[in-house]
């Protein structure tokens, strides 16, 4: 673990935001090269902005409502940790989907543009999450458990390091996603199987994740999921009765 990186005065520069600001910058670098690539307008970045920063608000104000029976929101709010990935997800697709409507860009060519950066940032943030102890798994036994000391919250037991796990998952899908795009799968399969893969896998890690249960063995995070899911399935299948139409026509 390591938390902070170094202390300006009394502001911890904390290992989370360094890894969060450069998964931003990633992010946006993959998403430049993408809307280039494909030829869509350079200035489609300000959905990426927009999109950041409704993310990072989404993800942080759905934790502090998740944990508000257990400290103040003020203190959860400034809380080196706790992000939510389905607040960010939320957040960040909402401020990105307004944006591009509201400049009239193309939405699924630029969304499909979008997710190999999404999840390029995401691994990344991930790995913020490893190192302050945030996001951490149930108990295992396994060799490669790992105990968090001082994290949120600590634990002496070795835990299952989901960050790590969704962070390599991220960096493949990433990786896929470049691929199919410069296969020239269409972009609304793309935008559909990556909604399908992500959620297909975090509906899964939620199994070894310490959340709280409340449906059964299933958490807030496993219904996030499953909706993801059901979107990318609906956007695969509206991608099928359109080319369905057109070879009709």
């Amino acid at each position: 673990m390591l938390p902070v990186l170094f202390r300006i005065g009394s502001l911890d520069i904390t290992s989370f935001g360094v890894m969060v600001a450069l998964g931003a910058l990633v992010g946006l670098w993959v998403f430049r090269r993408e809307l280039s690539r494909a030829g869509l307008p350079e200035a489609a970045l300000d959905a990426a902005v927009y999109g950041l920063v409704g993310g990072l608000l989404g993800a942080k104000l759905l934790y502090v409502f998740e944990h508000l029976r257990e400290s103040a929101f003020f203190a959860l709010f400034l809380d080196r940790g706790g992000m939510s990935w389905f607040g960010g997800f939320v957040g960040g697709l909402i401020a990105g989907f307004w944006t591009i409507r509201a400049k009239k860009w193309p939405l699924i060519p630029v969304l499909a543009a979008a997710t190999p950066a999404l999840a390029i940032g995401q691994a990344l943030g991930r790995i913020g999450c490893f190192l302050v102890g945030d996001d951490y798994g149930r108990p295992t036994q396994l060799p490669w458990g790992v105990a968090f000391p001082k994290g949120l919250p600590p634990t002496f037991e070795r835990v299952h390091p989901t960050q790590i796990y969704e962070a390599i998952f991220l960096a493949v899908l990433t990786w896929v996603l470049i691929r199919w795009r410069r296969r020239g799968v269409a972009d609304r399969t793309v935008l559909g199987r990556y909604f399908v893969l992500a959620g297909v896998f975090r509906f899964l890690l939620e199994f070894v994740r310490v959340n709280v249960r409340v449906l059964g063995p299933f958490t807030v995070a496993h219904v996030f999921a499953l909706l993801v899911v059901l979107l990318g399935l609906a956007i695969l299948s509206s991608r099928t009765r359109q080319a369905s139409r057109t070879r009709q026509g």
